[in-house]
């Protein structure tokens, strides 16, 4: 199954299939505009419903952008169509990774980044499947290309992962450690991961998992906080957290 060719953006056709994302929402800075961050949501969500939740934090210097997954089968449904950032079946460390639709998927991200103003700084963040796309996002950048080899243009100031993981996770150490230049991106980019001990659709362990992995492939400026009691959703003091550390990371005018 193929997904669109990041190459050529997300109007583009291969040979066999496209999806086409869905709508995107936007919310729009109350204060001077100094950050641009794409929110991505999990699996069978829409951008909607997070749009409203992050127009209610307290950073007004922040754009929100909030796109919708393409509809697509997807495995860990037994093939039912709901919204996915990329294929994904049973989590394992052994599971095959859908890295074609990671790639159309990141690519779509970026495209969306890659009009904010030269002076605006970009980050990515997502809950459960769209945490992931974003740690991807991560590993591409620091890469500097995508899982196919094209070139990844956004230069990324953050990333946050809510009850996520990290696809790909086996070979993302020998990927930047064969690069001076990737682990210089690595260790430069700041992330934030979150994640409930009582997690029962992500358990808590991948996320631990993901913040080793990460860690030993050099993303040293990495953030991880451990909810005790939470399952997989998010609850006002993991959004204080957020609201802290991007205020902080980002030299925001202020958290208000």
């Amino acid at each position: 199954m193929s997904y669109l060719n990041p190459s050529t953006g997300s109007g583009s056709r291969t040979s066999r299939m496209t999806f086409e994302f869905g709508r995107t929402y936007v919310v729009r800075p109350k204060g001077k505009h100094q950050a641009t961050i794409v929110w991505l949501h999990g699996l069978g969500d829409n951008g909607s419903s997070w749009s409203q939740l992050l127009e209610s934090l307290p950073l007004p210097n922040i754009k929100w952008i909030c796109p919708t997954a393409p509809t697509r089968p997807v495995a860990i449904l037994g093939g039912f169509p709901c919204t996915a950032w990329f294929d994904v079946g049973e989590l394992s460390d052994d599971g095959p990774d859908d890295f074609e639709g990671l790639d159309a998927s990141v690519a779509h991200i970026a495209n969306l980044l890659s009009t904010e103003p030269a002076d605006v700084k970009l980050g990515i963040g997502g809950f459960s499947m769209g945490a992931a796309t974003a740690l991807y996002s991560a590993t591409c950048f620091a890469q500097g290309k995508y899982g196919n080899g094209n070139t990844y243009p956004v230069n990324l100031r953050a990333i946050i992962g809510l009850s996520g993981w990290l696809p790909g996770s086996r070979n993302v150490r020998n990927k930047i450690e064969g690069s001076l230049e990737a682990a210089r991106r690595a260790s430069s980019l700041p992330i934030l991961l979150c994640h409930g001990s009582c997690d029962e659709v992500v358990p808590y362990k991948y996320g631990e998992r993901s913040t080793l992995v990460l860690n030993s492939a050099g993303f040293r400026n990495l953030a991880f906080k451990k909810y005790d009691g939470l399952g997989h959703y998010t609850v006002p003091r993991e959004m204080d957290e957020v609201c802290n550390w991007l205020n902080a990371r980002l030299v925001l005018e202020g958290c208000r």
